[in-house]
């Protein structure tokens, strides 16, 4: 193993996270930060030429290669995994960049009493009526102390929104139920496309509260913080699973690598396969990496952060012996514990006319959560907690679109009167679609698989991961609604997919929003790492991401992980690097 020379502090993982804390670090220190990604270079110039469907949506062009690392899946301890050979339920992205690169830009915040949402259902429900296997836990932080954080992310990415709680005061036309913010978003809301205009109308019928989904592209010309500058979107419909190709759905390479690139005191390494976290009595010492030739390196460092998918920040702990695997029979051990998804539920419905899907933003449309958190949860029984229910035109490309068309149109799904309805039913088409919270459970965890590894010969992170009655009753509660907005707005409904909630499968594209495996929390007891994302055992190591939730909110949990984000650099550069220690 060739040894390195030494830097402050290393980051593995070139996504939001890791890139938005070197931007932190380097703008406030002067210290050095090296940043690995096993991934490859990209920039926004390389995306003019790659608008292309078949590459991106069919073959998922941007996403990681499960040939060379995936997981294994099992419903239960009882079963037995195997790999997941081709990405399904969820889809990973890699390259400099991350995910970040093609998500949807949807930009959300949790309500405030997700981050304290074990105490809010024992004080609501009293602990008896709870699931006996339910494992959530409070956040560590409350809302209060992340809106800031949650303001400086919005600016950072320039959400495009309509606030419905500003300082307390609830204002129609934004999300009324969402938590007080202390200012506006940073641009208006998108105007509106045909069909979720009628959604927003259909629903203000039935007494809900419709808003616009704030998003991360951009609704106008608009200029951050840091002084990039980023066009207003072009509606090309290119956006999830793509990379914006004018920069104006907010990406770490349009709006972190240009700022980075300009200090001397960061650098960015790829094809770097980071394989373990190098420790001794209590400290780390750097992370050993192959690199693109397979030549073992080892970068030391005086501070070691990881930052990179949540699946891999967990497996990186466990290969690296930090920490203790959470064993759910005696509920002992905390790595690996929490794994969480997103109850997804959507129902297609079909106009008269045709809708121009073709053209669209990453996340232009209008939501209502009056089902979402605890919001209209009470007439339920079963359901602890919602999800956002919502109509967006991001853009269909011809492929995916094609052969949508009512239930009992044609009696069989190939051949000549197949063809005739599909062509006349193209572009009619949209989805009414739900992401609920995912509470965790004590069976939903992550481990080191015995039989499966990567090319390396290092063991596959092994998923054990199953629905309960509370997803599936989740999920009957809001396609009810679905049907019930479908009817205000007198369109035709295919109904809803209800086989994805019969068992967690693989197979079906649900969100790339799965979180967990190194969560925080107040006590080394339940949790991996403190409130600040320091590990609670090694003072010099930092895991930071999704991988840190307790549990899954309902809707994209980008700005979220940006707000927890940027609260820990703030923690590093303030008080650890001033004082170092354990902060907690």
């Amino acid at each position: 193993m060739e040894r390195l020379k030494p830097v402050d502090i290393v980051i593995v993982g070139g996504g939001f996270v890791g890139l938005t804390l070197a931007k932190e670090i380097t703008a406030r220190t002067s210290l050095s930060v090296v940043v690995l990604e096993r991934g490859q270079p990209r920039k926004t110039s390389d995306y003019i030429d790659q608008m292309d469907e078949l590459d991106h949506v069919q073959r998922l062009r941007m996403m990681q290669n499960p040939a060379d690392e995936t997981i294994t899946h099992r419903h239960s301890e009882r079963t037995s995994a195997i790999p997941v050979r081709q990405y399904g339920s969820f889809q990973p992205g890699t390259g400099v960049g991350g995910a970040g690169e093609h998500w949807g830009a949807i930009s959300s915040r949790y309500y405030p009493d997700q981050f304290k949402l074990a105490t809010v259902l024992r004080e609501k429900y009293g602990t008896a009526r709870l699931p006996e296997n339910l494992a959530v836990q409070d956040w560590g932080v409350p809302y209060e102390e992340l809106e800031p954080c949650y303001w400086r992310a919005e600016q950072l990415i320039g959400v495009s929104g309509k606030a419905g709680n500003l300082h307390g005061t609830r204002i129609e036309g934004g999300n009324v139920f969402e938590g007080p913010r202390s200012h506006e978003y940073p641009n208006p809301p998108h105007k509106l496309s045909y069909a979720p205009s009628v959604f927003r109308k259909a629903a203000a019928e039935l007494g809900y509260h419709p808003y616009p989904v704030p998003t991360a592209t951009l609704s106008q010309n608009y200029t951050n913080p840091d002084g990039i500058s980023r066009p207003a979107c072009a509606y090309c419909g290119y956006c999830a699973r793509f990379g914006c190709m004018i920069g104006a759905k907010a990406q770490p390479t349009n709006i972190l690598m240009p700022v980075l690139l300009k200090r001397k005191n960061f650098s960015v390494r790829t094809g770097c396969n980071v394989r373990r976290v190098l420790h001794k009595d209590g400290q780390a010492e750097g992370v050993s990496y192959l690199d693109d030739a397979s030549a073992e390196m080892f970068q030391p460092a005086s501070v070691v952060i990881l930052a990179s998918w949540i699946v891999n920040n967990a497996r990186l702990l466990l290969l690296s012996k930090i920490g203790t695997q959470y064993d759910p029979a005696t509920r002992k051990g905390t790595t690996g514990k929490n794994l969480t998804h997103q109850v997804v539920q959507s129902t297609r419905i079909f106009f008269d006319a045709s809708l121009d899907t073709f053209m669209g933003s990453g996340g232009l449309g209008i939501s209502i959560s009056d089902f979402d958190g605890s919001q209209g949860v009470d007439g339920y029984p079963g359901v602890l907690r919602g999800g956002n229910i919502r109509v967006m035109t991001t853009g269909e490309g011809p492929i995916a679109s094609f052969g949508a068309m009512p239930p009992g149109e044609v009696k069989s799904e190939w051949g000549s009167e197949w063809k005739k309805a599909a062509l006349a039913w193209h572009d009619r088409s949209v989805v009414i679609n739900s992401e609920g919270e995912h509470l965790a459970f004590r069976h939903n965890y992550m481990d080191l698989d015995p039989t499966y590894t990567d090319k390396y010969g290092d063991p596959l992170t092994r998923m054990t991961l199953d629905w309960t009655d509370h997803e599936r009753a989740q999920g009957a509660m809001l396609t009810k609604v679905h049907g019930e907005i479908a009817k205000a707005m007198n369109v035709r409904s295919a109904g809803a997919n209800s086989r994805l909630l019969e068992r967690y499968t693989v197979t079906q594209y649900q969100s790339s929003h799965v979180n967990g495996g190194a969560i925080m929390g107040a006590s080394p007891d339940t949790s991996v790492v403190n409130p600040w994302l320091q590990h609670w055992q090694i003072a010099n190591l930092w895991v930071v991401g999704g991988s840190a939730f307790p549990q899954n909110g309902a809707g994209n949990p980008t700005l979220t992980i940006l707000a927890i984000t940027l609260r820990s650099a703030d923690a590093l550069v303030d008080r650890y690097l001033k004082h170092p220690g354990a902060l907690a």
